[in-house]
C-alpha cells in the first residue's frame, strides 16, 4: 500500500487532534472537555452531514445506483451481525456474543465524517446519498441482535419491551437528528444550502477537529478495558472491520459506485456503533458486559479506521477501479 496515503491521513489536523487527545490520557495531563460539549459537537456534525447530504441527493435524484446503494446498506446492516454473532460465540456467551455483534452490524458516523474530510482533502467527489445509506445502516443491528438473544438464550423466550427497543433504534437522537436534516436538506435544496453554508461548511472541520481531541481522551481511557478482552476480541475488531469493508467493495463494484462513495460504503461497512448500539444493548441486554462491546468498538476499531483503515481502503478501490 502506497504510505503516502496513511501519510495524508495520519497528517490531516482532526487526526492529528486526535492523537494529541491520546497523548494527554497517556503522559496523564488534566486537559478535559466538559461533558455537555462532545454531545453538543456530535449533534453539529450529524446536522451538517445530513443536512449537506439531502442538498447533495435532490441533484444527484434517486436513481437505479441509489436503490441500489441502499439496499446493499441495509443488507450489509443485518448480515454483519449474523455471521459475527456465530463467530463470537466461539469464545463468549449469547448475551456478549451478540451485543458485540450488534455493535459491528451498526456503524459509526464520525469515522463516516473523517472518511468524508479525507475525500475532501484528496479532491475525490462523493454523492450525498451516502448519507442516507449512512441513517439506514444505524438501527437494523439493534434488532438482530435482539432476535439472535431470543434465538440463542437457553430458554429462546426472553421477552424485550419492543416498543422501548424499536423507540431506542429508529428514534434516538443521532439517528432522529441525521434523518431530519437529510428531509431537510432534500427540500430546501440549493436555497437553504446558501443560506446555511456559512454554518454547516465553514465551521465543520474546526468542529469535527475537536470532536476528535475529545474522541481521543476517551479512546485512550477505554484502553485499560482492552485487558478484560483478550487478544481473541482485539484481533475480531481489526480483522472484522478489514473484512467488512473488503465485501462492502465488492458489493460496490458490482453496483457500480464512483470510487469516492466506494470509500465510503466500505467505511460504513467496517465501523463499529459505540453511542446508539451500546445504549440499545445496556437497556434490552443487561447480561452482556459493556466494557466488551464498547471498548472494542471504541479504543481499537475507531482508531484503527482512521488512522488506518480509511487509508487501506482506498488502496484496495484503487486496485478493484484500476
Amino acid at each position: 500500500m502506497n504510505g503516502n496515503l496513511i501519510m495524508s491521513n495520519i497528517l490531516n489536523p482532526p487526526v492529528l487532534f486526535f492523537f494529541l487527545g491520546m497523548t494527554a490520557v497517556f503522559v496523564k495531563s488534566d486537559l478535559e472537555i466538559p461533558a455537555p460539549v462532545p454531545k453538543l459537537l456530535s449533534l453539529y456534525l450529524l446536522f451538517a452531514i445530513g443536512f449537506k447530504g439531502g442538498v447533495e441527493l435532490i441533484k444527484s435524484g434517486v436513481t437505479q445506483e441509489v436503490l441500489l446503494t441502499l439496499l446493499a446498506a441495509m443488507l450489509m446492516a443485518c448480515f454483519v451481525p449474523i455471521y459475527t454473532f456465530f463467530i463470537l460465540k466461539l469464545k463468549l456467551d449469547t448475551y456478549d456474543a451478540a451485543a458485540i455483534a450488534a455493535t459491528y452490524g451498526s456503524i459509526s458516523a464520525v469515522t463516516f465524517i473523517t472518511a468524508s474530510a479525507f475525500l475532501t482533502e484528496l479532491g475525490m467527489d462523493f454523492d450525498g446519498y451516502m448519507v442516507a445509506a449512512l441513517a439506514l445502516m444505524e438501527s437494523p443491528a439493534i434488532i438482530v441482535g435482539l432476535i439472535l438473544v431470543n434465538l440463542f438464550t437457553v430458554d429462546g423466550k426472553r421477552e424485550f419491551a419492543w416498543k422501548e427497543v424499536l423507540q431506542e433504534a429508529f428514534l434516538n437522537s443521532s439517528v432522529f437528528l441525521l434523518v431530519g436534516s437529510l428531509v431537510i436538506g432534500f427540500l430546501t435544496g440549493e436555497h437553504g444550502w446558501q443560506v446555511l453554508e456559512p454554518f454547516t461548511q465553514g465551521m465543520f472541520y474546526g468542529v469535527l477537529t475537536f470532536f476528535l481531541l475529545d474522541m481521543g481522551l476517551v479512546a485512550a481511557r477505554r484502553i485499560k478495558d482492552l485487558q478484560k478482552t483478550g487478544i481473541f476480541l482485539i484481533s475480531f475488531a481489526i480483522l472484522i472491520p478489514i473484512l467488512n469493508a473488503g465485501i462492502g467493495l465488492l458489493l460496490a463494484k458490482l453496483i457500480g459506485m464512483s470510487q469516492g462513495d466506494a470509500l465510503l460504503f466500505a467505511v460504513l461497512c467496517a465501523s463499529a456503533s459505540y453511542i446508539a448500539v451500546p445504549a440499545a444493548m445496556r437497556l434490552t441486554v443487561p447480561e452482556a458486559n459493556p466494557s466488551l462491546y464498547v471498548s472494542t468498538a471504541l479504543a481499537v476499531t475507531f482508531p484503527f479506521n482512521i488512522i488506518v483503515g480509511i487509508p487501506l481502503y482506498l488502496y484496495g478501490i484503487n486496485l478493484l477501479w484500476r
